[in-house]
């Protein structure tokens, strides 16, 4: 019968016995081994950024949400007679957009906090001005359609009206009136593809229509000139549709690290820390959509969309998950600094040691995500990858009985964290950096196991680390 204390006494004789490849081939599947508790700290990041963006759209949806505004445009109802007994009578919206669109926006930001969450809110004032030319419309109405001029309004749209500060108020022939909701038109859909920072997308954005009548101004052939004033709250995001032949729009505000999207970018921008100025002008041509037309030709504006994004620059949510993507990295080049130890001082390395070391990566990580959601990432890098890098060089002197080595450990992984800070802050450069010192990771490899005869075990007379 065997003897159990004997089998498990052949144990660390056996791991003496490993040659040195074989034992670095061991040290590499342990790395491998250790990405599956990365994988559950990906999985807690991504729990975090879910409850993130659920309190964002909590605190959007009370703020009044991403807002998207369609500047005054002329909305005439028209009619088709039946030309049959059988055949019913139609009815539709015709709408003109003013010849020049000129729209100025200024906002104010501030941030709401909930628990440990940020979330950007502004408050938006915006002039819109139109300025119509009514010669020669209308000039794509539907074949028999006739205009009813005397139930014309001059409309703007909203996509969330919940977030108005003030009643909108239009300005025409030096006269002023509120808007009230559109009784011709309560709403309309306008679709398109839409360059977000989170990259093209498709959007559907629902505008609510205010209007106003203005039956001595509108009339057929005439040129005039309106001004809608509009005070809104929002969050995230500002847009608004080009909504005449030739838009020019000029938008400023306070907040930092604006985000510039939509359709057309801004053709002049200054961002500083004190706020933002940006300068937009799309051309007819450019526009995409007709001077006039039914509802049809309507939905395509959200194409047009000039956009301003209100987003945090330093997500940690995002700098910790790209950290994780240089984990195989990190494991491998730390492991294979443990081995060299190993190697040049002659001390057996249990693999349970290695196991110890990946698990402090690991908690790294923890300790990354934990403190970025507070300090910051940059403050929170520091302290998580100063503290690990003191117990990893620690770690090696108590291993390897030796101070030397501790030092020797210090420099190599203070080195080693740096250079995993650098890959995250340089983003365009980060793989050229990434593949040079991941180069001479392996030449000072080469290099320091010059000597090694890979069949063997460790020199007799080496002793193991307890």
């Amino acid at each position: 019968m065997s003897n159990p204390y004997a089998q498990q006494s052949m144990l660390p004789a056996m791991f003496r016995r490993w040659s040195m490849g074989v034992k670095l081939l061991f040290v590499c599947f342990l790395a491998l081994l250790m990405m599956i508790p990365a994988l559950l700290v990906d999985s807690l990041i991504t729990e975090r950024q879910n409850r993130q963006a659920d309190v964002v759209k909590e605190i959007s949806q009370h703020a009044g949400g991403q807002q998207t505004f369609l500047g005054p445009v002329l909305a005439v109802p028209y009619d088709i007679p039946a030309t049959s007994p059988t055949d019913h009578a139609k009815h539709g919206m015709y709408f003109i957009f003013p010849a020049d669109a000129s729209a100025t926006v200024k906002t104010t930001t501030e941030e709401r906090h909930r628990s440990l969450f940020r979330v950007p809110v502004f408050q938006a004032a915006l002039k819109l001005d139109s300025t119509f030319d009514l010669t020669g419309v209308p000039a794509a109405a539907p074949q028999g359609a006739t205009l009813d001029w005397d139930h014309a309004e001059v409309v703007v749209g909203v996509s969330d009206p919940r977030g108005a500060l003030a009643d909108a108020v239009l300005t025409a022939a030096d006269k002023t009136v509120t808007l009230a909701p559109a009784q011709i038109a309560p709403n309309i859909t306008v679709t398109g593809q839409t360059n977000l920072p989170t990259g093209q997308t498709n959007q559907q954005v629902r505008l609510t229509l205010f209007g106003t009548r203005l039956p001595e101004t509108i009339q057929p052939n005439r040129q005039f000139t309106v001004s809608a004033a509009l005070r809104f709250s929002g969050a995230q995001r500002l847009a608004v549709l080009a909504y005449g032949k030739t838009t020019h729009l000029n938008e400023q505000g306070d907040w930092p690290s604006p985000g510039f999207d939509g359709t057309f970018l801004p053709e002049t921008r200054t961002v500083t820390n004190s706020g933002f100025t940006a300068d937009w002008s799309v051309p007819f041509m450019a526009r995409g959509v007709r001077a006039e037309g039914t509802i049809g030709f309507v939905m395509g504006l959200a194409d047009t969309a000039m956009g301003v994004s209100f987003i945090e620059v330093a997500d940690p949510y995002q700098s910790v998950n790209r950290s994780l993507k240089y984990v195989p990295l990190f494991l491998g080049l730390v492991f294979l600094s443990y081995f060299i130890f190993e190697v040049t001082t002659r001390r057996r390395v249990h693999p349970v040691r290695y196991i110890l070391v990946g698990i402090a990566q690991i908690i790294f990580y923890l300790l990354l995500l934990s403190l970025a959601e507070r300090i910051g990432f940059d403050f929170g890098f520091l302290i998580a990858g100063g503290a690990t890098v003191a117990l990893l060089a620690i770690n090696a002197g108590w291993i390897f009985a030796s101070r030397l080595q501790g030092f020797r450990a210090l420099v190599t992984f203070t080195l080693l964290y740096v250079l995993i800070y650098l890959l995250l802050r340089l983003e365009d450069n980060a793989l050229l950096v990434g593949a040079i010192a991941s180069f001479a990771a392996v030449a000072a490899a080469m290099y320091f196991t010059r000597s090694i005869d890979w069949y063997s075990s460790l020199p007799a007379g080496a002793s193991d680390a307890q």
